[in-house]
């Protein structure tokens, strides 16, 4: 959201209403991708295997905040607009795509809107969703109905603008929450964040701490490993008129949370230059090939005629990604 406010001056660029379109015909758009030689220097171990522009006339598409895997094989996306997404991209299991609000509920419809992180349990299919605009979590059931929503008290003070924009539900059942609002404008910024024990709807109350983040660049999505370690995807924006990113990939340890502490990690990937980026929010890991995972990412457009849906695919292994344990806990230090 905070982006959203920096790209105001450039509404009058912003795609004309078209009549209004309740057909989701998603399509997929091969983008080129560049000489691996030029590519070996920003993702270091990480391999870009496709980049798709996702298309479709539907009303509701579009600004795509956040995303998960789930258990059929399919991913499903959310809008900082307040809808779902569907998906099944080409190579993995075919299944018609599908787009709904997020609150079906004619009493709720009114309240979507800014759904900016999400995250799953994979046994269930419960699926935990952070809303920016009133600082509050919500679970949905694995069928995607809203199932409870609660304003957390600790994060009443994260902003209107500037509440939960990463979040992971650990393997071990914790969860991690970072705000996108800082402090700190020349060295690094400095978020606040929680890291709950369970699940964050139920009124516990979570660790506080602090996520430090590279300069000009906020959190806007995370998963973990299967290793445990956590990627956190994060977002500068370079220039707003046509809007241009740049985006990083950090590995971070949780083990090294501590509560009071500054918690930070170390750049993997540099996303910039000669890729085609764009607002790069969602981040998805899956199960690769071999010892290998599979890195999704999904852009949000800001319904901008001059941005794109981007859907990447990578893949790692992460045994060749730094060891970044014990620096995390180095900097896991009392402010």
């Amino acid at each position: 959201m905070i982006l959203a406010i920096a790209l105001a001056p450039t509404v009058w660029l912003r795609e004309d209403l078209p009549p209004r379109v309740e057909t989701l015909a998603l399509t997929y758009a091969p983008v080129a991708l560049p000489d691996e030689r030029r590519l070996a220097g920003q993702l270091g171990e990480f391999r870009l295997e496709k980049i798709w522009h996702l298309d479709s006339k539907h009303h509701g598409f579009g600004g795509f905040s956040a995303l998960v895997p789930l258990a059929d094989g399919r991913f499903m996306a959310f809008s900082d607009r307040g809808w779902q997404m569907a998906f099944s991209p080409p190579g993995e299991p075919e299944a018609d795509p599908s787009l709904e609000p997020v609150l079906k509920q004619p009493q709720e419809v009114k309240a979507n809107g800014d759904v900016e992180a999400a995250t799953v349990d994979p046994e269930t299919g419960k699926v935990w969703l952070g809303w920016e605009s009133r600082n509050a979590i919500s679970r949905l059931d694995a069928d995607h109905r809203l199932e409870r929503m609660e304003q957390l008290p600790q994060m009443a003070d994260w902003g209107a603008n500037s509440g939960p924009e990463a979040m992971t539900r650990l393997s071990d059942g914790r969860f991690v929450v970072l705000r996108e609002g800082f402090s700190g404008l020349f060295e690094d910024r400095r978020h606040k964040a929680l890291l709950f024990d369970d699940d964050p709807v139920l009124g516990g109350r979570g660790a506080e701490f602090i996520f430090a983040g590279p300069a000009d660049y906020s959190p806007t999505d995370m998963a973990q490993l299967p290793d445990g370690r956590v990627l956190i995807l994060m977002r500068k924006l370079l220039w707003p008129l046509p809007a241009r990113f740049a985006c990083l990939i950090l590995i971070a340890d949780p083990e090294a949370i501590k509560a009071g502490a500054t918690w930070s990690g170390e750049v993997v990937a540099r996303l910039s230059s000669a890729l085609p980026v764009d607002n790069l929010e969602g981040l998805a890991i899956t199960p690769g090939k071999a010892d290998r995972a599979t890195v999704w990412l999904i852009s949000d457009d800001n319904g901008a005629a001059f941005q794109r849906t981007l859907l990447w695919k990578l893949s790692v292994d992460p045994a060749r990604l730094p060891q970044a344990s014990k620096k995390a806990r180095d900097h896991g230090r009392t402010p």
